[in-house]
């Protein structure tokens, strides 16, 4: 699942302390990311959790059901994480727009870096009704209006249309995927440093379309050029 690399994000080990169901979702995340849904068992989950195999049974109706949770608690975390991370590359949208793929790069590099758990959860399953797929596209919804939210200042900044927004941040959220997949396929987390490259282009055409500021300069490249 989607990992932060953040020593309070360790998916491992499962804490001794807790409720049994929360050391379930600990369990089912930390193999599940790992391993993936179809390769990891209850009975795996049961005994990373401590917990008894009642105890499943007790709080959740399938693997399906716990999986679809342990996504969602992920979920909450993940973007916290994330948008903590991005808003403290500075003040400026454009700052910060580009400062995503540094946070990004931070997390490649971790050794428990496995991809995105979203992306990886759906791939595993077919049907788009599913539970577990419902989170993974809520997930990559919540991520889309955390970009859009930073789209919309950006535009505006720059004074270009307001409507570019949406496109923009589409095309942000693409660039964000693709890095996390190049970066689990290759091995390699500046795969974030080519992303952020090609976002950097991608706001430089929105900012050659804007309107520019008095002067003759937009408010963007005034901040630019400040030391």
């Amino acid at each position: 699942m989607c990992h932060m690399a953040t020593s309070n994000e360790s998916p491992t080990p499962v804490s001794a302390s807790g409720s049994a169901r929360d050391r379930l979702l600990e369990a089912a995340e930390a193999l599940v990311y790992a391993g993936g849904i179809h390769a990891t068992g209850v009975d795996a989950i049961v005994k990373q959790s401590g917990t008894a195999r009642k105890s499943f049974y007790t709080y959740f109706e399938s693997k399906d059901a716990l999986v679809a949770a342990a996504l969602e608690r992920r979920d909450e975390r993940w973007m916290r994480w994330f948008i903590e991370g991005t808003l403290r590359h500075g003040k400026r949208p454009h700052a910060r727009l580009l400062g995503m793929f540094d946070v990004l790069r931070e997390w490649f590099a971790s050794d428990e870096f496995h991809g995105c758990a979203f992306l990886n959860a759906a791939g595993e399953i077919a049907s788009p009704d599913d539970p577990i797929r419902v989170v993974a596209r809520e997930h990559k919804e919540r991520l889309l209006d955390f970009v859009r939210t930073q789209c919309d200042e950006y535009v505006a900044s720059v004074g270009a249309d307001a409507r570019r927004a949406a496109r923009l941040s589409r095309q942000l959220l693409i660039l964000i995927d693709g890095a996390i997949g190049v970066a689990l396929i290759s091995g390699d987390p500046d795969a974030a440093l080519d992303a952020r490259a090609a976002a950097e282009q991608v706001l430089d055409a929105y900012h050659s379309h804007a309107r520019p500021a008095s002067g003759g300069q937009s408010s963007t490249a005034r901040d630019r050029n400040r030391p």
